[in-house]
C-alpha cells in the first residue's frame, strides 16, 4: 500500500492526480496506523517548515515516521517533504526536523541588484546528476523540472543530483530506501510522472 501522508499540504491534490495518471493505487493517511500499514510512503509538502513539523507532532506521527524510514520502508519527500528529512531549517530555527540527515536547510541569499536570480526560486530549472540515480532513470541526462521554494537543502553524501540557483544545492537525494526531491514532480509534466513511477517501481 502506497501511503500519501496528509497533514494539509497544498499540493496534495496534484500528487494524487500524478499517481492517478500513472495508474498507481494509494491511500491517504493522517495517522500512525496508516503509516504502519504502508509499503511505501510519500510526504508531499508546500508551505512553512515549522508549520509542517508542528502538524506532524500534533498528529502524533513523528516517531512512527522516523521508525518506518529507518526501518527500510521506501520514502519519497517532495519539496518541503525533502527538507523535513534534515535536522534544522533557518525558516523555523526552533523546530526540529526528522533528523534522518544531518544539516541545516538554508534560505537563498539574493545577489547583486543586477542579478536576475529572484527569491523565491520559481519555475523550470535544470537538474544535474552527480552519480547514478534511480529516480531520474529515463528522465534525460539533465532534465528541466519545476521548482517553487525559498529554502534549499545542502549538498550531502546522499545527494544524487544538484540544481544551481544562486548556489548549488540538493535537487535529488537518494540513500537506500530514502528519496527526496526539491522540485515538484507533480507539476513537471511527463518527466515528473516518470520520476514518480521510478519511485513506485523501486
Amino acid at each position: 500500500m502506497i501511503a500519501i501522508f496528509d497533514y494539509g499540504a497544498g499540493n496534495l491534490q496534484s500528487v494524487k492526480n500524478t499517481l492517478d495518471a500513472i495508474g498507481a493505487s494509494y491511500e491517504l493517511t493522517r495517522d500512525s496506523a496508516g503509516l504502519r500499514r504502508a509499503s511505501k510512503i510519500i510526504l508531499p509538502g508546500v508551505g512553512h517548515f515549522g508549520q509542517m513539523m508542528r502538524a506532524l507532532d500534533d498528529l502524533g506521527v513523528r516517531e512512527t515516521l522516523i521508525r518506518r524510514i529507518r526501518g527500510g520502508v521506501p520514502f519519497l519527500g517532495i519539496c518541503l517533504g525533502l527538507q523535513a528529512l534534515f535536522t534544522l531549517s533557518e525558516e523555523a530555527p526552533d523546530e526540529r526536523g526528522l533528523g534522518i540527515f544531518e544539516g541545516t536547510v538554508a534560505r537563498f541569499q539574493s545577489g547583486s541588484l543586477q542579478s536576475q536570480e529572484r527569491i523565491p526560486h520559481m519555475g523550470w530549472n535544470q537538474v544535474t546528476p552527480c552519480r547514478k540515480t534511480h529516480l531520474l532513470r529515463d528522465a534525460g541526462s539533465s532534465p528541466f523540472l519545476y521548482f517553487a521554494h525559498s529554502y534549499y537543502c545542502p549538498v550531502v553524501a546522499a545527494t544524487a543530483a544538484t540544481c544551481d540557483y544562486i548556489v548549488p544545492y540538493t535537487a535529488v537525494l537518494e540513500s537506500e530506501n530514502v528519496c527526496g526531491v526539491q522540485f515538484h514532480p507533480e507539476k513537471s509534466g511527463v518527466i515528473g510522472q516518470t520520476i514518480v513511477r521510478n519511485f513506485i517501481g523501486n
